[in-house]
């Protein structure tokens, strides 16, 4: 059997099995997912060998350590993944929801109900716990789901959806709810974006390469995030030390993450006094900074800052710093420059605030916090299955609501069209 008559069988599976598992009700679907978290926890041990089979790959093959740290499996990770799985259990079923009700003056009754979306392909790159996030999250919302993984943490995929199926099938989970694509064929992720009517929906999560490929080669609905170029705007009316402590956890935390800071904006009137702070805060803690003009005036031995740092995702302890005369100026370098995705406001005025939040066209828009928040767990979803960055179905963090379509149910007593 070939590659695509391989990929064939496995979308005529999840098809298959997409139906059978929109036929659970909720509270099987939840024992399911409890014996998955449970199977995980029982599995730590082959979960983390495998995982370092992986990172001993990965170092001989010269992986960043950004990338490196993304693979990595600590015990903290591995119990953030059970954890997730056990709060989507207590989570409502979106499923069966009634989205809105109304009655036609001829009596018809329309309801608009939530409904699973089908077969979900996931493509992503070395973080492994996307595995456990997408798998449950999907057959919380009966969908059957795909995921091809990169081949830098084949290893740990394999040992998480292997423990998740064998905890599922104790329960009564349907086969090929969950399956995994274990080739490191990239023709493979062709494949499975173009399988129109097996796939319904393809989620990305990686670079902005893999992104762009998939993009430009599915035939099926394709939602996407290219990167994450996040924004700090620390206005004339700050709290000095809360926005210290916020460019400092929004960039320095876990800087190889998409809702990491790459851009710190200071207001032109505060920037003599803070922006000394925040270098020599920064500099301890590793940052290379690259400012404008203004800027490397108050701080002289910022590295300067290129048209291209505007528009980069640096993934790594690199902060871009510009100085701005005013929020509307704020507003604008970030619809600009930005990547819509997770954009921070430091202010104590109302009015700046409510600007912000008004003007800046990003998926999540904070004030006076850190856009580390910018997660599904944070949100209070359990887990998240991405981020989009588009405009057009989800949009933020997707969670279970952002997994399912709707249709429409017409209740009528005889009606007849005249």
């Amino acid at each position: 059997m070939n590659l695509h008559e391989e990929m064939i069988q496995m979308g005529d599976r999840a098809v298959a099995a997409a139906r059978a598992l929109a036929r659970l009700s909720a509270r099987r679907k939840n024992s399911i997912l409890q014996a998955m978290a449970d199977e995980l926890d029982a599995r730590r041990a082959a979960i983390k060998a495998a995982n370092e089979k992986d990172m001993e790959a990965g170092r001989q093959a010269g992986l960043s350590a950004p990338l490196l740290d993304r693979l990595l499996l600590t015990d903290a990770r591995i119990e953030g993944m059970i954890r997730g799985l056990r709060a989507i259990v207590g989570l409502k079923d979106p499923v069966g929801g009634k989205i809105s009700r109304w009655i036609r003056p001829n009596g018809l009754v329309i309801q608009k109900v939530r409904v699973p979306i089908g077969v979900i392909a996931i493509i992503y790159e070395a973080r492994p716990n996307v595995t456990a996030d997408a798998a449950s999250l999907c057959i919380k919302t009966s969908n059957a789901v795909i995921l091809r993984g990169g081949k830098e943490a084949m290893q740990s995929n394999i040992a998480i959806a292997e423990a998740m199926m064998a905890g599922g099938r104790k329960k009564g989970l349907p086969e090929h709810v969950i399956q995994v694509v274990a080739t490191t064929d990239r023709d493979a992720v062709r494949e499975l974006v173009q399988m129109e009517g097996r796939v319904d929906l393809a989620i990305p999560r990686g670079g902005e390469g893999l992104i762009r490929t998939v993009a430009e080669q599915a035939r099926v609905p394709v939602i996407k995030h290219y990167k994450g170029v996040c924004h700090v705007y620390v206005d004339e009316s700050a709290d000095a030390e809360m926005a210290l402590k916020i460019v400092e956890n929004a960039k320095c935390q876990r800087p190889g993450v998409c809702n990491a800071i790459e851009k710190v904006l200071v207001h032109e009137k505060i920037a003599p006094a803070f922006l000394p702070r925040m270098a020599e805060l920064l500099r301890a803690r590793g940052v290379e900074l690259r400012g404008d003009i203004a800027a490397r005036m108050i701080v002289s031995d910022m590295k300067e800052a290129v048209e291209e740092d505007w528009h980069a995702e640096y993934l790594d302890l690199v902060l871009a710093v510009r100085v701005i005369p005013d929020t509307a100026a704020a507003v604008e370098h970030i619809n600009r420059y930005g990547s819509h995705h997770s954009d921070s406001i430091v202010a104590a005025s109302e009015a700046a605030q409510k600007q912000f939040t008004d003007e800046v066209d990003s998926a999540t828009v904070y004030v006076n916090a850190s856009t580390r928040f910018t997660d599904g767990g944070e949100f209070g979803m359990g887990a998240e299955i991405g981020i989009s960055t588009d405009k057009l179905h989800a949009r933020g963090p997707m969670g279970l609501e952002e997994l399912t379509t709707y249709k429409y149910v017409i209740l009528g007593s005889g009606q007849i069209r005249e």
